[in-house]
C-alpha cells in the first residue's frame, strides 16, 4: 500500500475512532520495529491501534505474528518513554471496499 492510501485509511480510522467515543492521543508513533497507526484511549484504557485496507484482499492476514510482535515491542517503548503504567490492549481496525471494522484486543 502506498503512502498516500496508508494516509488515508488512517484518517477514516481516526474518523471512526473518535465518532465511536475514543480521544486520538497520537498518530504514527515510530520506533526502532516500525510504526503504531494510532494510539487512542477510552474508558481509561489505552489503545495501540493497527490501520490495515485493501481491495482484493482480506486486511487482516497482513496482521502476522511477527508484525503483532513488533507492535509488542513499539508499544513497550511507548509506555517507558511516556512513563505510563496503564491499562492497555492492542487493536486493528480493517478498511476494505469502505467497510471499517474494529478487532479488539488481538493477540498471537
Amino acid at each position: 500500500m502506498s503512502r498516500k492510501k496508508g494516509n488515508i485509511a488512517e484518517k477514516q480510522a481516526q474518523d471512526y475512532l473518535t465518532k465511536n467515543g475514543f480521544k486520538i492521543i497520537q498518530t504514527n508513533f515510530y520506533t526502532q520495529y516500525g510504526e503504531i497507526d494510532i494510539i487512542a484511549t477510552k474508558d481509561n484504557i489505552y489503545h495501540f491501534i493497527e490501520v490495515k485496507s485493501g481491495k482484493n484482499f482480506e486486511p487482516l492476514l497482513n496482521v502476522t505474528p511477527k508484525k503483532l510482535q513488533k507492535i509488542i515491542h513499539s508499544v513497550s517503548i511507548y509506555l517507558a518513554k511516556n512513563e505510563l503504567d496503564v491499562l492497555y490492549c492492542i487493536d486493528v481496525i480493517t478498511i476494505k471496499n469502505n467497510t471499517i471494522e474494529f478487532f479488539s484486543n488481538v493477540s498471537m
